[in-house]
């Protein structure tokens, strides 16, 4: 635990690390945190990848609420506060069918259930626990845009994990102010955040005027290829690798969309499962079972595709998953085709993450969806990353 600085000799040393909040010395913000009781039960559920996150304010409440739980997981078959009858748990989840909890608050006391991570690691959450997706549901809207600087929301009424737990328990008890004072550890983490990010910017600044990063190849041939672009992404049918079912059940696609770059055009299918339909597929691809089992024929599917395509498209992907099971299908590709993570990890000069993980860094919104379920999204996002890479000026 601890990272590293430059002594004054230049040499490296390490660098001391509050035990308490995890942050270095030198910023550390715990002289900042209130304890705050609660008859709310607040219960925190915290993707893994954002455990080891350092600027994270599931951290920050967890000290300012030391009666409060945090959770670290991904999936909950069964949730074991949620049994508890004076107080019956609620979740803090915004959507279709949500709540608003300052219109309608629940009434008396409740647990009420966060969940921590990326916009798209809590929904990842959401969706794997259907547990937790069966409580009710509640949201709020904030009265102003998150003061979280050093992370970008992908909406303005999106705020950290801390900030609503501040805007939610000031309704549900009744003290607005007093739960503000969670904010000032808060706002002392993101201003020393800041700060830091300043000082190692500037003399960065100074070379890149000097000596301006050069477009790598990869970029600017898929600039090149902006206008014959085609971004596709393909669900399958898989099962697990452990599964006895899979030694005579490859994976078999049941649905794939594509989406010409510059003209917007669409394309879509949903095809019927030719074997078994493993259980998690619904839930994997966010389709029904009776809309899947009521997919179109295969033959017919890549019919309409063929009919899709015109010379000269360029299909790309994040990953060769998706190019892969259409191919195998006996979809036609043609032989030009691209691997947009690759491409966006060249840019990047780093690894990307997972696909929405790398828009979001990119500082792009995906817009609405573009076919039905998650490869609908998934899609908005592929091509809201091409249209970045092939837009934007060079350096990132």
């Amino acid at each position: 635990m601890g990272g590293r600085e430059a002594s004054s000799s230049g040499e490296r040393t390490h660098r001391a690390v509050c035990r308490t909040c995890l942050r270095p010395e030198t910023v550390c913000y715990c002289r900042f945190v209130p304890e705050l009781q609660t008859r709310t039960r607040v219960q925190i559920l915290q993707h893994p990848r954002e455990r080891d996150v350092p600027i994270n304010t599931a951290r920050i409440a967890k000290l300012c609420l030391p009666s409060s739980d945090l959770h670290v997981g991904v999936s909950w078959s069964e949730l074991p506060f949620a049994h508890d009858a004076s107080r019956p748990a609620v979740l803090l989840y915004p959507g279709p069918g949500a709540i608003d909890i300052e219109r309608e608050p629940p009434r008396g006391p409740v647990t009420l259930v966060v969940v921590d991570g990326t916009w798209w690691q809590a929904r990842k959450i959401v969706r794997s626990s259907p547990a937790l997706a069966a409580l009710p549901r509640y949201a709020f809207r904030p009265p102003a845009p998150s003061d979280y600087r050093i992370r970008k929301e992908p909406r303005d009424d999106y705020v950290s994990t801390v900030e609503a737990l501040v805007q939610v328990l000031g309704v549900l008890e009744g003290d607005a102010p007093r739960f503000a004072e969670m904010l000032v550890p808060f706002r002392a983490m993101v201003d020393a955040q800041i700060s830091y990010a300043s000082r190692l910017g500037a003399p960065r600044e100074r070379h890149a005027r000097v000596a301006p990063r050069r477009v790598p190849r990869a970029v600017a041939r898929l600039r090149e290829l902006a206008p014959n672009l085609m971004c596709i992404h393909a669900e399958a049918n898989a099962w697990p690798y452990d599964a006895d079912e899979r030694a005579h059940a490859p994976d078999e696609i049941v649905q794939w969309v594509a989406c010409r770059v510059h003209t917007g055009e669409t394309f879509e299918a949903v095809v019927a499962p030719r074997g078994p339909l493993c259980p998690v597929t619904p839930n994997h691809t966010e389709l029904p079972r009776a809309a899947l089992e009521a997919g179109e024929p295969l033959g017919q599917a890549l019919a309409r595709w063929s009919r899709f395509l015109r010379a000269g498209d360029v299909p790309c992907s994040w990953g060769a998953y998706p190019q892969t099971l259409l191919r195998e299908a006996g979809g036609a590709l043609g032989e030009l085709r691209l691997d947009l993570r690759d491409v966006a990890r060249v840019h990047a000069r780093r690894r990307v993450g997972a696909l929405e993980s790398c828009r979001e860094s990119f500082g792009v919104d995906a817009g609405p969806a573009l076919g039905q379920g998650r490869a609908g999204r998934r899609l908005a996002d592929v091509v809201a990353i091409a249209r970045a890479l092939t837009s934007c000026p060079g350096a990132s």
